[in-house]
């Protein structure tokens, strides 16, 4: 299995530092930023299968950055971290295209299992239209294979 890349984009240095530690202990490669600006720039550089937003930003909001991604890496999983949880800006974020949203002070554990989460349901959509893809040939080589004999 290939690494997973995970973009961590936070502005508060002990929060991001943490994240970072311990998602690169547990075998993943990270990369930060503390600017939306910033992670847009290295999304378009970099492909990641997944990124943590903080929602408040100096120079955006965090729902805002996820619909930026979206644009540069469609299939990579977003996931929302907050301080200020409001019902608002859980199902703002969720219309811009967040896959999960966390509370501050983020639980470890809990932040492990939804990354994880997030990962596997990568894995099995990217398996999924593999084997819809290869359906699709194999059906079409038959087709074109028929319309040879018919010739």
């Amino acid at each position: 299995m290939d690494k997973k890349r995970i973009l961590v984009v936070e502005d508060d240095q002990t929060i991001l530092k943490s994240i970072r530690e311990i998602l690169e202990l547990e075998g993943y490669i990270v990369d930060t930023a503390d600017r939306g600006e910033e992670a847009v720039k290295k999304s378009e550089t970099n492909i990641y299968n997944l990124a943590l937003i903080d929602i408040r930003l100096p120079d955006m909001d965090g729902t805002k950055l996820l619909s930026m991604l979206k644009e540069t890496t469609p299939k990579m999983s977003k996931i929302i971290l907050t301080g200020y949880p409001s019902m608002e800006s859980a199902i703002e974020a969720v219309n811009k295209g967040a896959d999960g949203y966390l509370v501050k002070p983020i639980d470890m554990d809990t932040l492990l299992n939804k990354v994880k989460e997030q990962l596997r349901r990568q894995e099995e959509e990217m398996k999924y239209s593999e084997e819809k893809v290869k359906e699709f040939v194999e059906r079409r080589i038959k087709e074109l294979e028929s319309q040879d004999i018919k010739s």
